[in-house]
């Protein structure tokens, strides 16, 4: 522990300054737009609608490289898809676990909330995997919509956009506490800009240690014609073992890891189906699904949104599993690999000239993504302004592949 002193005014409102990290390959597209013809810039962040069902305008999460966004189409198909198909069932149909409204006193698939800089930190309290979640605190509505009202079933997923920073934030066994805290089963922070990965062995909000939202089918997306990345499913039997994208398992039998990738068959016919629909469908060819989580067989995952028509959605279900194939699994992990924890070469605050903020500067290696706890969460860059109104203990949280690196420091208001 680290301790700095110096005065602050107290009152003052937090203020950041925080370096971002611009990709080598964002470089050069900047340097390549001085001698090509101009083009719409690519939509970011800041375009994202806020609220409930919040359209995305057309950004994407994570990067073009991450495995979410890659088209599979013409990927291999893994020597023992026959097997695993069967395995599965031939006969199992397609089902959109999404729709509009409510079934059995629950609202249908998995909600989720777009906040911007107005939204305050709340305090996360984990009750299951705490140390496998990133800490808090996160900008999470009291109000924040839960998988499973108001019937409270399903696994309470909350999933909570910040469009100012572009960090997603994601809990599961989620409850709302009186005092806006909350109470959740395990959770987890994932950088929409530059993409990421959990540590080997780790969970996330999911079952598999992946990310969510990315994989949802959302009515924005499909309203403007294509879908393009991959879906999120589920299957009710998985064994002790991940494949890359996955990173955790939750084993409940002996045959399919998670992470196995499926596809929809080039050449199904999807010409009679709805326009909605075929979006759907031209995405499970060219994407394909991503197994997250145990649950019912070759359940898609998508948003609760009023504007979905189940009865359209129900038509799905003439595609069964004989129709997929299982892409290539390149190495299945049965255990987690192993190497170096992230390494916190330095941690320092230095007083502002004006004696009102600190600058909160870091040297890392080794890591994925940094949070500074208690504010202002995730950061990108190597630096931060900060502007306690009272003596405040800052706990810099380095997560890479293999672990985690922790480091503190107080600054003290006088």
């Amino acid at each position: 522990m680290k301790n700095l002193s110096f005065a602050v005014a107290c009152g003052r409102a937090l203020v950041l300054s925080v370096a971002v990290f611009i990709p080598a390959f964002a470089q050069d597209a900047a340097q390549e737009t001085i001698t090509q013809p101009a083009t719409a810039p690519a939509p970011t962040c800041a375009g994202i609608s806020t609220g409930a069902h919040g359209s995305l305008n057309g950004f994407r999460p994570f990067p073009a490289t991450s495995p979410w966004n890659t088209v599979i189409s013409t990927a291999k198909v893994d020597p023992n898809s026959d097997s695993l198909i069967s395995f599965i069932g031939k006969s199992t149909p397609l089902h959109p676990d999404f729709g509009a409204g409510e079934y059995d006193g629950s609202n249908l698939g998995i909600p989720y909330i777009v906040v911007d800089s107005s939204q305050p930190l709340e305090k996360v309290t984990y009750v299951d995997y705490g140390d496998e979640s990133d800490p808090g605190p996160m900008p999470i509505p009291a109000d924040a919509p839960i998988e499973g009202q108001p019937a409270d079933g399903g696994d309470r997923h909350v999933l909570v956009i910040d469009k100012s920073t572009c960090w997603l934030y994601e809990l599961w066994s989620s409850n709302p506490q009186s005092n806006g805290s909350w109470d959740a089963g395990s959770g987890a922070v994932w950088d929409l800009i530059n993409g990421g990965h959990r540590p080997w062995g780790w969970t996330s909000a999911d079952a598999a240690g992946l990310p969510i939202f990315p994989g949802l089918v959302r009515y924005d997306e499909v309203a403007a014609g294509a879908i393009k990345h991959a879906i999120r499913f589920t299957l009710p039997s998985t064994r002790a073992a991940f494949v890359y994208p996955a990173s955790h398992w939750a084993a409940t039998g002996s045959t399919i890891p998670m992470g196995m990738r499926m596809r929809l068959k080039a050449n199904f016919d999807i010409s009679g189906f709805s326009k909605v629909n075929k979006v759907i469908l031209t995405a499970l060819k060219e994407y394909g699904m991503i197994l997250a989580d145990n649950g019912s067989g070759i359940y898609i995952s998508g948003d609760n949104d009023p504007r979905w028509s189940n009865d359209d959605l129900h038509n799905l279900t003439q595609v069964q599993g004989s129709d997929f194939e299982v892409v290539q699994m390149d190495e299945i992990y049965t255990k987690a690999p192993t190497g170096a924890a992230p390494v916190i070469h330095s941690f320092k605050a230095k007083e502002s000239a004006s004696g009102k903020t600190a600058e909160l500067t870091w040297a890392v290696n080794g890591a994925t993504y940094l949070i500074l706890d208690p504010a202002p969460g995730p950061v990108r860059g190597t630096s931060v302004a900060v502007a306690p109104t009272k003596t405040t203990t800052y706990t810099l949280v380095a997560t890479g592949p293999y672990g985690r690196a922790t480091e503190s420091l107080t600054v003290t208001v006088k």
